[in-house]
């Protein structure tokens, strides 16, 4: 018998949208892009983020208005559900389950719709609940901080957590589209606001030195929260994130992540931290931490290590936490950041892939890490941040 090869391609199309008051009945947006997938009075389920929704007391009565104005496209299956954000959302399966139960209860199927209206950690556990009921549901992303409409929530990844890992459980699934309300900004605690701005100047650092350089020079307005500065921001990162995922591997079936630059530390002191330290911050600390490598590497000079780290810290992120030098010393201690490593190549697979920094703009791949190296950029990244207080 002779073996029968099939080869395939699925070919996926959404569109990143930019608006202001999303759920203003003179904003025709959300109804447009719905009418666009075909169909009359198709089954919407909200899930909303809890910090958003009250931030915005009027959010769900908003919902509720909107779909009723636009009931010839929007048929709400429910009242919105309301989920706790950030991590805890991620941690405990309680959650999905919840979203999965109302996906059952209330007939979502195929040709209806899940928004989830929220951070990053929510619109991974929605997408991810979405991803599995009925082998996919069309989810639509609403993503209401600075992290999630630059970077998390443009992208076509969904998970959870699990095992003590970041991100263990997930699919590939890319959204309906996306949709970034720029009034959501502006309920952000002043944390939340300079949190997704790491995920900027990490893009910036390794493929575009002309936007790191935007980032150098408006450091002081994006730190205060100057609209204008930070809508240019979030436009560009989601660009360059977006034609990132068309061009190379999009499900990463290869060992490579070159827009996780920074990341490998980062996801392991979220861990580390019980969550204290949020993605962002961590992001931010990850990015100097293996600027501060290539620097000591011979990769990078001394003053574009100083640009980036005056860039970091002039946005308000820290550049140390002391959960960077516990058990250095034994780099498979679960506690130890150099673990982080490790954790990084089995969550891909293959062999370890690091992004560093040749120079500003520019990033490059290598596979093995120096750990006394990376523990003497950690006592540097130290140094700095005594010598600061």
């Amino acid at each position: 018998m002779y073996p029968i090869q099939q080869t395939f391609q699925v070919t996926y199309n959404y569109t990143v949208h930019f608006t202001e008051n999303l759920f203003s009945l003179r904003n025709p947006l959300l109804r447009d892009v719905i009418a666009a997938g075909g169909g009359d009075g198709r089954k919407v389920l909200f899930v909303l983020d809890h910090h958003v929704a009250e931030a915005i007391p009027s959010l769900i009565t908003d919902i509720k208005n909107y779909t009723s104005h636009y009931a010839d496209v929007l048929q709400l299956a429910a009242d919105p559900m309301i989920i706790p954000g950030g991590e805890q959302c991620k941690n405990d399966p309680a959650y999905t389950e919840r979203v999965i139960d109302a996906i059952n209860e209330k007939g979502i199927d195929r040709h209806s719709y899940v928004l989830a209206v929220g951070g990053g950690a929510l619109l991974d556990m929605v997408g991810y609940a979405a991803g599995i009921a009925h082998r996919g549901i069309r989810h639509i992303r609403i993503p209401t901080t600075v992290l999630s409409q630059n970077d998390s929530g443009v992208g076509v990844k969904n998970s959870i957590n699990a095992y003590g890992k970041k991100n263990f459980l997930g699919t590939f699934t890319p959204p309906f589209a996306v949709i970034n309300d720029f009034h959501f900004l502006r309920t952000l605690t002043h944390r939340e606001w300079r949190a997704g701005i790491a995920e900027a100047i990490k893009v910036s650092l390794i493929k575009d030195a002309e936007f790191f350089r935007f980032i150098q020079e408006n450091t002081q307005k994006l730190a205060e929260r100057d609209m204008p500065a930070m809508q240019y921001l979030i436009h560009r990162c989601a660009e360059m994130h977006v034609q990132h995922i068309a061009s190379g591997d999009p499900f990463e079936k290869g060992s490579s992540r070159p827009l996780d630059f920074g990341h490998w530390s980062a996801h392991k002191l979220e861990q580390l931290s019980n969550y204290r330290i949020r993605h962002g911050e961590a992001v931010a600390m990850g990015i100097a931490l293996d600027s501060t490598y290539s620097y000591l590497k011979g990769m990078l000079t001394e003053a574009e290590l100083k640009q980036i780290l005056e860039v970091v810290t002039g946005i308000g992120f820290e550049l140390f936490a002391p959960e960077m030098t516990s058990h250095l010393e034994d780099a498979t201690h679960p506690q130890s950041l150099l673990r982080g490593l490790q954790e990084f190549r089995e969550h891909l697979g293959g062999q370890l892939t690091i992004m560093l920094l040749a120079k500003i703009g520019k990033g490059v791949e290598v596979h093995e890490i120096d750990n006394e190296l990376m523990i003497a950029a950690i006592e540097q990244l130290r140094h700095h941040s005594e010598a600061t207080v």
